[in-house]
């Protein structure tokens, strides 16, 4: 690190003692979205509960803040909740190159929300970036991150999980050519991605295997990639007493038709068990595609009505559904971090889950922890734990106690304050 002035030292460590503000950037942050929703609300609610302030540019669906957070809205096309989106573009469109390429590559197989997107922000930023200290990426990873940077604010981005690795199980799973054109044209932002990466000054994930994942699939190393894992909101996420457990419901978190999810190793686990455990029956959080692959398989497995799906819900709902299982499982192929299955554990649910990516970090000893894309073996341990009502109690126990000991948004927030402070130390030391 180069030496600094004294004036420059001197305005470091007034930084380290202020609040900060700081700009959060989402490109879709709706918590029903995704993971990376959920992220933004909580780590921004943490991040001004350790006193500092935060703004939060996002693109449609909006996310949902804390009263004292302020979202800038950033409108998109949204074309996924367009009714066609082939007839989406109007001319007023027209006179914006971010609609238009958005619309044109959507109308070719792409996807250019994160690059679009990125664009609009630093368009945004390069008016108003005087207001904050910093800005901080939620794996948009557009160019216009670049553009921000060089207009000298600092500049981290979280890296969930390289979406290299949901490219190459859409390979595997594709029929046929035809559809491995398709997908490759959909991740075409991926070479984006990863020239961003590697040009970032700053890059964070939320585990350990993501870190790994990351500097293999962008070729950045570890060492430059920081680590901040993700906290789990154990007061809303909690057991809840009034609640009665049905023995005989699962539980699990998927996108029906994404083959990362692995939802269809546990479906072949749940037609396994349907002899020795006839009254078993699954409940899905997540929205089921009417003639999608998951579609499908059920009807080819007789278990359209031993499976139900439900999507669109409240969090407090959400928390009734999981009090309400009797095993949540996890069966992913792959997770940058496994939030489902820390919300699980913080509802007291005894959890199996497959050892994909960080899951393993998150499960831990405290649930059973099986081999991804294996139904058999997903099958004995459901078998295991349904057999074993004082094991289930002492797993959950377990679960929870892992959750409040190991993962806190409040941790985060300390965590990544520090790193706010050396990301402006390392600017002041810039020449």
């Amino acid at each position: 690190m180069n030496s600094i002035s004294p004036a420059q030292a001197a305005t470091v460590a007034q930084a380290q003692g202020r609040p900060l503000s700081i700009c959060i950037l989402g490109y879709r942050s709706h918590p029903f979205v995704g993971g990376q929703g959920i992220y933004i609300k909580y780590l921004s609610k943490a991040l001004v509960d350790a006193g500092h302030r935060v703004d939060v540019i996002s693109g449609p669906p909006y996310p949902e803040l804390d009263p004292r957070v302020k979202l800038i809205q950033m409108p998109s096309l949204d074309l996924f909740a367009a009714e066609s989106h082939a007839l989406a573009l109007r001319p007023r469109h027209l006179k914006s190159f971010s609609d238009t390429f958005e619309w044109w590559a959507m109308l070719t197989g792409g996807f250019a929300e994160p690059y679009t997107f990125s664009r609009r922000a630093a368009k945004y930023l390069k008016l108003h970036g005087h207001r904050y200290d910093l800005v901080h990426d939620n794996q948009c990873l557009g160019w216009g991150l670049l553009s921000i940077q060089k207009q000298g604010l600092p500049v981290v981005a979280t890296v969930h999980h390289p979406i290299t690795r949901d490219r190459k199980l859409a390979l595997d799973a594709a029929p046929n050519w035809r559809q491995r054109i398709l997908v490759r044209r959909w991740h075409s932002f991926l070479r984006m991605q990863k020239k961003v990466v590697q040009q970032l000054g700053h890059i964070v994930t939320v585990s350990e295997q993501s870190r790994r994942d990351i500097s293999q699939a962008f070729d950045r190393p570890e060492k430059d990639i920081g680590l901040v894992h993700c906290g789990i909101d154990t007061d809303t996420f909690r057991p809840l007493e009034h609640i009665k457990e049905d023995p005989w419901q699962l539980i699990t978190t998927a996108s029906a038709d994404q083959p990362l999810k692995g939802l269809r190793f546990l479906l072949e686990a749940l037609h396994q068990l349907q002899q020795p455990f006839p009254k078993l029956k699954l409940l899905v959080v997540g929205k089921l595609k009417q003639d999608g692959a998951t579609a499908k398989q059920l009807k080819r497995l007789k278990l359209c009505d031993k499976v139900s799906f439900v999507s669109g819900i409240s969090t407090e709902e959400l928390v009734e559904h999981y009090n309400r299982s009797a095993i949540a499982i996890s069966p992913s192929l792959y997770e940058g971090f496994g939030l489902p299955a820390g919300e699980a554990m913080s509802c007291q649910r005894p959890v199996i889950s497959s050892d994909g990516g960080a899951l393993p970090e998150i499960v831990g000893d405290a649930g059973l922890v099986v081999k991804a894309g294996d139904s058999q073996a997903l099958a004995s341990a459901i078998s295991e734990l349904l057999s074993d009502p004082e094991r289930r109690q002492q797993i959950a126990a377990a679960c929870r106690a892992r959750i409040e000991q190991t993962f806190s948004w409040e941790n985060a927030a300390a965590e990544f304050s520090d790193y706010y402070y050396q990301m402006l130390e390392t600017q002041a030391c810039k020449p």
